[in-house]
């Protein structure tokens, strides 16, 4: 993956989506457009957080190289250099991957 010249705003997050399951848990090969949408990818930019009443920039809870998992629909796809991304706030994501 090529280096990202995109810095998200605020609390924002960029996510790059891992590749969609190509065959179920029982073996059965699924063709592209049977395949659900990824809910699961690795962060690759994060915004300097939230800006809080006091001023102050609050901390986020991922960080770049995180792998998450987020809501189906949540966020905004975008698509640089041929690669596709997702650009999320932070509540859009559900958990951190922890291996």
């Amino acid at each position: 993956m090529a280096k990202l010249n995109l810095r998200p705003l605020d609390d924002r997050v960029i996510v790059h989506p891992l590749d969609a399951e190509e065959v179920t848990a029982g073996g059965i090969v699924l063709p592209d457009a049977a395949r659900e949408k990824p809910q699961r990818g690795k962060v690759v930019s994060v915004g300097p957080g939230k800006l809080l009443d006091s001023g102050a920039r609050g901390e986020l809870s991922v960080a770049k190289g995180d792998e998450v998992i987020y809501g189906k629909y949540g966020g905004s796809e975008v698509e640089i250099d041929g690669q596709e991304y997702k650009i999320l706030r932070e509540s859009d994501i559900l958990a951190k991957v922890v291996s």
